[in-house]
């Protein structure tokens, strides 16, 4: 996974990125998307959370490249409910979609 560099090729801890997560395991039926809407909440972090048809679960979060930072290594932890197996991501300039951060059904 490549970090998100600012133009000066230098991470920046406050630039404002995106986070977008295919979270595969046992991440359904176990409170996953409410536990994530808390964590994101407790990091003030704005972007969504869903089940995809496969079973894995979509999230998508943007702030601050180092707190979006801190969110993955909780997706990646035994602190997240159920069983993570794999998170495939992809990091890219925050767009400013979001107001908050919830759940889609």
């Amino acid at each position: 996974m490549a970090e998100f560099a600012s133009a000066s090729g230098a991470a920046d801890a406050g630039t404002a990125v995106r986070l977008t997560a295919r979270v595969e395991g046992m991440v359904q039926a176990v409170g996953f998307r409410y536990w994530t809407v808390r964590k994101a909440e407790e990091l003030a972090l704005c972007g969504t959370v869903r089940n995809n048809d496969d079973g894995s679960v979509a999230v998508v979060v943007e702030g601050p490249q180092a707190v979006v930072l801190q969110f993955r290594s909780w997706l990646r932890s035994p602190d997240a409910p159920g069983r993570v197996e794999h998170v495939e991501e992809r990091m890219s300039p925050a767009t400013g979609a979001f107001s908050n951060f919830r759940v889609v059904y």
